[in-house]
């Protein structure tokens, strides 16, 4: 097989699997929604069930429920003919992955669940088999052929018990009016979890970490507090504490720039007023959002009276993940 006949071969497969899932449209019907009834309303969880490449798929589906709000588990066929049916109880309900439906572990396991007394769904490619016929709900994935030529390998099949899954889990995500904070609480380690779960408080420098000088404070003095503190700036108060400016590493070059007599001069003189301020109550890639905006890589925190209790720096959300370019 020359390049070319390689190319040919591999949309004609895409072609294949596509028209595949293009039929499943029609099949989302009164059963559909009866299924989404049904585990929407159960006290239990979804155990996902089947053999070979259609397992794969089916703990594919679990893992996604899982992560979606539908609290689900996968259940090897045979793991579960050897004690694993402990895991289940009547308010559960089980799905069987099959494409022909007519495979014997699954008709021993599907007589046992019927005893347990649990409502069980077929997402099958064979509406006639004997596994349909024992279930309570059929969800057709039928394909009109497999991508292999040999029919052999389970392809446009296992595609459409796939996409199947996923039409199940983001309807109920959608009736369950599950967000993305709720998304966020599932997936703490990924890049989502931080972006909606840290907030400012779990990020800033506080305490005697925080550069904070006088705004009548010599400049000499200013700058080996923004030394000491290793921020690159310091905050700058009035008499009562109150924030009036910030002091960076960025206008002391910009004064040096105009003058190398510095000696007299205050911190007050030499500072930014109004310095862009936060809460610490508010999500850091909000922070990092106004750091980008503004091209600053230091967020003075303040309280409801303007006094600085932190400060927050670009590096410090690097480092966290949430990423983000920005100058001086």
């Amino acid at each position: 097989m020359n390049a070319h006949a390689a190319i040919e071969k591999g949309k004609e497969i895409i072609r294949i699997e596509a028209e595949a899932v293009a039929a499943l449209e029609s099949r989302i019907n009164g059963s559909f929604a009866s299924v989404v009834e049904l585990i929407f309303n159960a006290k239990g969880r979804v155990i996902l069930t089947g053999i070979g490449k259609s397992g794969i798929i089916a703990r594919k589906i679990a893992a996604t429920m899982s992560s979606t709000g539908t609290p689900s588990a996968f259940m090897h066929p045979s793991d579960a003919l050897h004690g694993d049916l402990g895991m289940v109880t009547p308010d559960d309900v089980v799905i069987f992955i099959s494409k022909s439906g007519d495979t014997g572990d699954l008709w021993q396991l599907l007589l046992s669940f019927h005893q347990l007394g649990v409502k069980i769904i077929a997402i099958t490619g064979n509406t006639n088999s004997p596994l349909s016929k024992q279930c309570d709900i059929v969800l057709d994935v039928s394909v009109k052929e497999e991508a292999c030529p040999y029919d052999l390998a389970p392809t446009s099949s296992t595609t459409a018990a796939l996409v199947m899954g996923d039409a199940l889990a983001i309807t109920l995500l959608q009736k369950r009016n599950f967000t993305q904070e709720d998304f966020a609480m599932f997936h703490p380690g990924g890049n989502l979890g931080k972006r909606l779960l840290l907030k400012v408080e779990m990020m800033m420098t506080t305490g005697a970490d925080v550069p904070i000088v006088k705004e009548n404070v010599s400049l000499s003095d200013a700058i080996i507090e923004i030394s000491s503190k290793r921020l690159g700036a310091t905050c700058v108060v009035e008499n009562s504490g109150v924030l009036c400016g910030i002091l960076t590493d960025g206008d002391l070059r910009r004064l040096l720039q105009r003058t190398t007599n510095i000696s007299n001069l205050t911190a007050g003189q030499v500072m930014t007023k109004n310095p862009k301020t936060i809460r610490q109550d508010i999500l850091a890639v909000q922070a990092l959002n106004v750091m980008e905006s503004f091209k600053i890589t230091q967020l003075v925190v303040v309280d409801d009276g303007q006094r600085p209790i932190g400060v927050l720096h670009l590096h410090d959300l690097v480092e966290a993940g949430l990423g983000g370019e920005t100058g001086a």
